[in-house]
């Protein structure tokens, strides 16, 4: 992409960005840390290491449910380096939001293991183990759901708000045309996590006790709507160049 207004000796990432945060703060090397604890949250949540085959494949068996929780915060946790490396912020409020970033991470780490636990357990037949001993209604998979959807929303949010940051830095930062449509379209896309994750939220609550197959798995479906991603992106992005009268 061609970058308008921007200095051509500079040092631009693959993503089109400036290398603004080529030295990493005390700040990012504590949030690299937090986020490889709750990784290893992740581990030694196993009891005891097996020692026979069948305790081997049982333990195996745990393997989609620690992928799929590792692929989440790994999701947030490449989000917020990237976040560093286009912008190189380190002030009071980067401080603060990266905090709680880390903060919602060590809380929800281990719950998010037990509800994808559950979740291939029930998809398998109960092949895949239960992570938890017992599940009586509808009200604990509603539960679960809602657990999903608060932790995704307020991840979700706490990036929205660090890139509404970087947005509102904007000419401090020098940042050229397309980084600023660019930057407005990371907002968007957040701003879409946070909106999918809450309608989750509200379907688990509303949902009655005795759903039809369909009804109850709403708050799931909804995750379907972030293919919107793309569009909502590219609406924001169209919009920051408009006003600035480019193509």
């Amino acid at each position: 992409m061609r970058h308008r207004h921007a200095d051509a000796d500079a040092d631009v990432l693959p993503d089109g960005f400036r290398h603004r945060g080529r030295e990493m703060t005390r700040l990012e090397a504590f949030v690299d840390a937090a986020f490889a604890f709750a990784v290893t949250l992740l581990v030694i949540s196993i009891d005891a290491i097996p020692d026979s085959i069948d305790g081997l494949v049982d333990a195996l068996k745990g393997i989609p449910a620690f992928a799929t929780s590792f692929a989440m915060v790994a999701l947030f946790w490449s989000a917020h380096a990237r976040w560093s490396r286009r912008y190189g912020l380190d002030d009071a409020t980067t401080t603060v939001l990266s905090l709680v970033l880390v903060f919602l991470v060590l809380i929800y780490v281990y719950p998010l293991k037990l509800l994808f636990g559950s979740f291939f357990a029930s998809i398998t037949g109960g092949w895949l183990p239960w992570p938890l001993a017992r599940i009586s209604s509808y009200d604990d998979i509603r539960f679960m759901f809602a657990v999903y959807a608060l932790a995704f929303a307020t991840l979700s949010l706490v990036l929205m708000a660090l890139y509404g940051h970087a947005w509102r830095r904007r000419a401090l930062l020098g940042l050229s045309i397309d980084e600023q449509a660019l930057t407005a379209g990371h907002v968007a896309i957040f701003a879409l996590f946070v909106a999918v994750g809450l309608l989750s939220l509200l379907a688990s609550a509303l949902v009655p006790e005795r759903p039809s197959h369909w009804l109850g798995s709403l708050p799931g479906w909804l995750y379907f709507l972030l293919f919107l991603t793309g569009p909502a992106e590219a609406w924001a992005r169209r919009r920051v160049l408009r006003r600035a009268g480019l193509p």
